[in-house]
């Protein structure tokens, strides 16, 4: 039996977009290939994650309503003999409670909703927030094609153990069918292979899953849909990041070997297994289109960034050049008395190089028109300059239209080393879950991808090399503040990402003055991270989705006990 995945980018609330996508993709298939059955991700006709749009009675009602006339249109395009399982959100009711909203597959044919499966998990709350409300769901759907049983599952059902999984071998499945909108993190896909051949393995049937594909606020999903046989052998895999389908014979036995798969583009060919990224591209690939589909969903036509002419800024502005073209990228350099001269020759060899938009704008007039009315001095005066940067380029973001992004990093975000109202401002903030050693690991990668390629490096060398600074005083360097950016990013990995505790860090070897500084920088800082703008999610642990502590917080880690 021939089946198509298709991994496909959805917009959350665009439900006229997301069907005319399917109906797209459905009649290209039918056309060049016939496939019986093809799959679309999970919640792919209104885009995921809804959030509290799942609670809205009119938005329930407009999707029951599009994916019943999703339906229709199929059987209208001509391709009504095939069998399309697209999600959406449905609601059921709930004695003593009334209709709730639900997450769910349809199964489109001959011009209707034959089947319909409800995933039992309200599909409302963030990614891994464990408070989830529960709710009365459908029993399990068991497709029959052309004599080939498909169990269908949404998403989290493969991750728990029985479930739809134990059901699908106990009913006998050959295919066990999984949509899914299952976010980026790093090193993730090499979990979901093999959950899904242990998964596999364990219904006993040939294991298809199909994930989205795009980003969406500070999530970015990767694709990587896959299928692997009731063996638990890989036999055909998307390629990352892009829009893409799979297209496969299923064999009649369904046991070790695959038969023929089709690329649209071309005759009848084996199944493809699309070559991995490395970890450090698969990264810089997941923030790029984080980035890109940001920008472009919200409708801004432009950027615009600070450029000091040190690595994080590089980083972003040679994101920004990658994900949207180097015409929609602007960068300003914001000197004061303090800034080197080779800070302004780096941002200006950067602008040469990626052939973005540049100009300078000195803030020394600005600054000393305020510090002749407020005469602040110390740190004060170090976040005033901070502050007319960032009021310089909201300024000129408000003047001529564009994104202003933010280039701080999860190791300054993490310790609060950086200014509210200052180096904070702006609309996205691309490298938010990056830290400072991964920023550099990652602009190494950029340029010598370039000279692979044979083409221009994006970032200055020096930028790359010269101790990180602020230059909001004379010689200052990060390293007056800050520990080893090496040994902060070890720490703030133990405390930030794996919750481990001061005393547990001082008995795996960290040193327990380390700690303590590093433990109360970051307690301290919860209320700047609050107000800091949304940014790409990279790792299990991202500020603002997945790590929420009390802003006003008695307790306090100390390596002491």
């Amino acid at each position: 039996m021939r089946i198509s995945l298709v991994q496909a980018n959805a917009r959350v609330g665009d439900l006229t977009v997301n069907a005319d996508l399917v109906r797209q993709a459905v009649r290209a298939l039918v056309e060049q290939c016939s496939p019986a059955l093809i799959a679309f991700p999970e919640m792919m006709l209104t885009g995921y994650p809804v959030e509290d749009l799942a609670l809205r009675a009119s938005f329930q009602e407009a999707s029951i309503s599009a994916i019943e006339q999703l339906a229709v249109d199929l059987q209208s395009d001509g391709c009504g003999e095939v069998a399309v399982v697209v999600g959406y959100l449905d609601r059921v009711q709930i004695p003593q409670a009334g209709l709730r909203p639900v997450n769910a597959a349809a199964v489109l044919r001959n011009g209707t909703v034959t089947d319909r499966y409800v995933k039992h998990h309200l599909p409302n709350y963030g990614v891994f927030d464990e408070a989830r409300t529960f709710v009365a769901g459908s029993e399990p759907v068991l497709l029959d094609l052309h004599g080939t049983s498909i169990a269908l599952a949404i998403c989290e059902d493969l991750w728990q153990d029985g479930g739809p999984v134990a059901w699908a071998r106990q009913a006998g499945a050959d295919v066990l069918l999984v949509i899914n909108a299952s976010p980026y993190e790093r090193n993730k896909d090499d979990v979901r292979l093999s959950l899904c051949q242990r998964r596999a393995r364990e219904a006993g049937s040939t294991l298809a899953y199909v994930n989205l594909v795009g980003g969406q606020d500070e999530l970015v999903f990767d694709g990587d849909s896959m299928v692997v046989d009731r063996n638990g052998t890989l036999i055909a895999r998307a390629p990352q990041f892009v829009p893409a389908t799979i297209t496969l014979d299923l064999p009649q036995d369904l046991g070790l070997d695959s038969g023929p798969g089709l690329d649209l583009d071309s005759s009848p060919v084996p199944a493809m297994v699309a070559p991995r990224l490395s970890d450090l591209e698969e990264t810089y690939r997941a923030l790029q289109l984080g980035l890109a589909d940001y920008v472009d969903k919200n409708g801004f036509a432009s950027v615009i960034l600070g450029l000091s002419g040190g690595i994080d800024s590089a980083l972003v502005a040679a994101l920004a050049c990658d994900a949207l073209g180097a015409d929609r990228v602007h960068g300003v350099a914001l000197p004061s008395r303090y800034s080197s001269d080779h800070s302004l020759q780096d941002a200006a060899d950067l602008a040469q190089r990626t052939g973005l938009s540049f100009r300078t704008v000195p803030i020394e007039p600005m600054v000393a028109a305020y510090m002749a009315n407020l005469q602040v001095t110390g740190l004060a005066e170090e976040n005033l300059q901070a502050r007319v940067r960032g009021t310089t380029l909201m300024a000129l973001s408000n003047q001529e239209g564009h994104l202003v992004l933010t280039t701080g990093n999860k190791s300054e975000l993490s310790v609060g080393y950086s200014t509210l109202y200052g180096d904070s401002v702006g609309g996205f903030a691309p490298i938010k879950d990056v830290p400072k050693t991964l920023v550099w690991d990652l602009a190494r990668w950029r340029n010598a991808a370039a000279e692979s390629a044979g083409s221009m490096p994006p970032i200055p060398p020096r930028s790359i090399t010269k101790a990180p600074s602020a230059e909001l005083r004379p010689d200052q360097k990060d390293s007056d503040s800050l520990p080893d950016y090496a040994e902060l990013d070890e720490v703030l990995a133990a405390y930030v990402d794996a919750d481990r505790g001061a005393g547990e860090l001082v008995r795996t070897g960290f040193d327990p003055v380390l700690v303590d500084r590093v433990l109360r920088l970051t307690d301290l800082a919860e209320y700047k991270r609050r107000q800091y703008p949304p940014g790409t999610k990279i790792s299990l642990r991202a500020f603002g989705r997945d790590r929420r502590l009390p802003i006003t917080n008695a307790w306090r880690e100390r390596a002491g006990g």
